[in-house]
């Protein structure tokens, strides 16, 4: 994979936009659930999860997400069996209140496949809704970020988080032109219902129906998701496949999520590198370390 050009966008929020391509933009998580892969449990006290987005913002983040469901695999996301809608908003609207109240100039992305609790959200003062499922888990929610006017990011996921270990493995020659053409289709889906295109921000969706090698793959060639002419979002933070490839240097452990963190910066110069416009992180610090350096060389050639 070589340096690639990153195009310049515009990205239209709610109520502002961001300058997307001259350098790579730092988005911190905030999950406030009990049961999250990497800090479930970690931050649901509203106490604690305010105090983590200020540890966020005072040291770079650019947005903070704020999810109140795992969509971990296994997981009963997206059925009729997942947390009810209640219990996720109660874990989230309160803190995009205080949040908003505390720092107003934060820029707040509400991590939901739920339409209500977009429109909730955005209510509270959210600029951005972040679907893990492409807006196919609530049909609707397209229709619902067109009225909101928000800004979106879309993500690719094959199939539910119940589903995941039981999919038939994808070739290397599948990965990059399945997640291109269901992009494209989400992106269609999204302005077909009244979004504009300046508010779309797409995700290949690193783990989320993908396994293995096949996430090296995407990430190896994801400079070919730029030709969808859309900004793009890499979550690679803490990731499984991500574990995996420390073994070697572990005695053959899988480290636990919370010590993948060096391991996740390498993954985010290489997807800046190929042309993500954002990335999604725990570990806020190290990742405006390294992307700093990374927008260097990115500058230097271009």
């Amino acid at each position: 994979m070589q340096i690639a050009a990153r195009s310049q966008y515009e990205w239209k929020l709610r109520t502002r936009a961001l300058q997307l391509g001259k350098r790579t933009l730092v988005m911190g998580i905030l999950n406030v659930t009990p049961d999250s892969f990497s800090d479930g449990g970690e931050y649901a006290s509203l106490s604690s999860a305010l105090q983590h987005a200020f540890y966020m913002l005072d040291h770079g983040a650019d947005i903070i997400d704020i999810g109140g469901e795992s969509t971990r695999p296994g997981t009963a996301a997206g059925t009729g069996d997942a947390i009810g809608t209640g219990v996720e908003q109660a874990r989230i609207l309160p803190l995009i209140r205080h949040l908003m109240h505390a720092r107003p100039d934060t820029i707040i992305s509400v991590d939901t496949y739920r339409a209500s609790t977009a429109r909730l959200a955005m209510e509270e003062g959210a600029e951005i809704v972040n679907d893990v499922s492409g807006m196919l888990w609530d049909r609707e929610m397209a229709a619902t970020c067109a009225e909101l006017r928000c800004g979106v990011v879309a993500m690719h996921t094959r199939g539910l988080p119940s589903e995941w270990a039981k999919q038939a493995r994808l070739q290397p020659n599948q990965i990059v032109p399945m997640v291109s053409t269901e992009l494209h289709e989400t992106a269609s889906r999204l302005m077909l219902a009244g979004c504009e295109r300046s508010s779309i921000v797409l995700d290949p969706g690193f783990g989320f129906g993908k396994t293995g090698n096949e996430n090296w793959t995407l990430l190896h060639e994801m400079d070919q998701l730029q030709e969808l002419g859309f900004p793009l979002l890499a979550g690679l933070s803490r990731k499984g496949f991500l574990g995996e490839a420390l073994r070697s240097t572990t005695g053959g452990e899988v480290p636990a999520p919370h010590l993948r963190d060096k391991a996740t910066a390498a993954a985010n110069v290489i997807a800046a590198l190929a042309g993500a416009h954002i990335v999604r992180v725990h570990d806020i610090r190290r990742t405006r370390e390294a992307m700093a350096v990374t927008d260097a060389v990115r500058e230097a050639a271009f």
